[in-house]
This record gives structure tokens, C-alpha cells and sequence, in this order.
């Protein structure tokens, strides 16, 4: 393309040598379409087993409580790589996953690994987003409810959980936006997300900063505007509540 004649005398290490565009851009529209897939199905993953884990975290049953704990430690306190490694070549290498791609370029067998270890490292960090919204639904709510007759598991499922819901959307969609930058760790892994499309035409055209400064602008153009988005949302519901 003619406007590639614009980077032709730059420096391969200069930030702005997009020369490798018109040949490796395509990988850089299915990184960006691979990265919104991780995040977002894996976010949603994660939402039935948070909430879970914060039910299991609230009970006055010690083991339940423990267990619950031992987990939500556990994966905040060890690196996201080590979670994907050993369930990459761990759990993945005892079951086999067929080599099926869909959408023309995410494979299954990497992919589901991803998916998976990524849901199961938010939902911890979920977790504790559910138990804080549960815990500021006020306990008049719950006592209001008790005092008209239902049980502990209606009260939750009927008056606390859909304010707790309330609450916590907007910490959740900020879930969503962490693991946009999270999931570029899969990329150490072979997933043809983002980082890797950008580590591809590092490697492949020896421009070894361009690539990467184009893709920190994707990702901030991707996670600046959600962001902002998401506190709009937040001022928007904060009023709701004041009225």
C-alpha cells in the first residue's frame, strides 16, 4: 500500500515504523477480537462461581467458610502464569481437547484452557466483590424480610441478592476491563490474542517496538473508553439511589 512508503526509512527500532501493517495488520483485528473473547466469557464464567464462593465465605459453617477461604487465597496470592501453566499442562494435558477452530481462528484447545484458568482466577477476585455488595445491603432489609415470613434462603434470593447485584455491576464490568489486560498473559501460551499478534510481527519483521506500541493503543483504546463508561454508569445509578 502506498502509505507504507511513509515508514520505509525508519529505523526498526523507532516506536512509529508500521511498515509491517499492510502484512501483519490482519493478525492485529483477530488479536483484538480473540482478547474481547477471553475477557468477556471468562468474566461470565466467573459470576456463578463468585457467588457461590461469597455465599460459601458469609456461612457461619467453619469448613464451608474455610474451604471458600482456602481458595480465594490461593489464587490472589499466586501468579496468573503459574494458575495458567499448571492448568495448561496440567489438567488440559489429562484432558485432551480436539483441535477444533471456530470464527476462523480461535482454536479450542487453547482457547477453553485460557477460558478456564482465567474464570477461575476472577471469580476469587468476583468473590469478594459479591461478599462487599452483600454486606452493604442494610441489615434492616433483612430483618424486614424475616419478619414477614421468609425463610433465610428467600430473603437472600428475594431482597439481598438483586440489591447486592445492584452494587456490585458496576465492580464486575471493571472485572471485565482488568482481564481485557490480564488475558495477554495468554499469550505465552500460543493464544492468538493480542500480545501475541503483536510478538508475531515483532519476530517475524525485526520492528521490535512498533508492534507493541501499537498494540498498548489498542489496548487503551479499548479500556480508557469502558472505563469512563462504566463511571458514567456509576454516577448515573448513584443518583437512582438519591431519588
Amino acid at each position: 500500500m502506498w502509505w507504507s512508503n511513509l515508514f520505509k526509512d525508519m529505523s526498526p527500532a523507532s516506536f512509529f515504523n508500521f511498515s509491517f501493517l499492510p502484512k501483519y495488520g490482519q493478525l492485529f483485528v483477530q488479536g483484538v477480537e480473540y482478547t474481547l473473547l477471553l475477557a468477556v466469557v471468562s468474566v461470565a464464567l466467573a459470576v456463578i462461581p463468585a457467588l457461590v464462593l461469597a455465599l460459601m465465605r458469609l456461612s457461619k459453617n467453619k469448613f464451608i467458610k474455610g474451604i471458600a477461604g482456602a481458595y480465594i487465597a490461593v489464587f490472589r496470592s499466586t501468579p496468573l502464569l503459574v494458575q495458567l501453566s499448571i492448568i495448561y499442562f496440567g489438567l488440559f494435558g489429562v484432558i485432551q481437547i480436539p483441535r477444533i477452530t471456530i470464527l476462523g481462528f480461535v482454536d479450542l484447545s487453547r482457547f477453553i484452557p485460557g477460558v478456564v484458568a482465567l474464570a477461575l482466577n476472577s471469580s476469587a477476585y468476583v468473590a469478594e466483590i459479591f461478599r462487599g455488595g452483600i454486606l452493604a445491603v442494610d441489615i434492616g432489609q433483612t430483618e424486614a424480610a424475616r419478619s414477614l415470613g421468609l425463610n433465610k434462603f428467600a430473603c437472600m434470593r428475594f431482597v439481598v441478592l438483586p440489591q447486592a447485584i445492584k452494587n456490585v455491576l458496576p465492580a464486575i464490568a471493571n472485572e471485565i476491563i482488568t482481564m481485557v489486560k490480564e488475558s495477554s498473559i495468554c499469550s505465552m501460551l500460543g493464544m492468538a490474542e493480542l500480545m501475541f499478534g503483536a510478538k508475531a510481527a515483532a519476530s517475524a519483521t525485526y520492528i521490535t517496538l512498533a508492534p507493541y506500541t501499537l498494540a498498548a493503543l489498542i489496548y487503551f483504546c479499548i479500556n480508557y473508553p469502558a472505563s469512563k463508561g462504566i463511571e458514567a454508569i456509576e454516577r448515573r445509578m448513584r443518583r437512582g439511589d438519591k431519588n
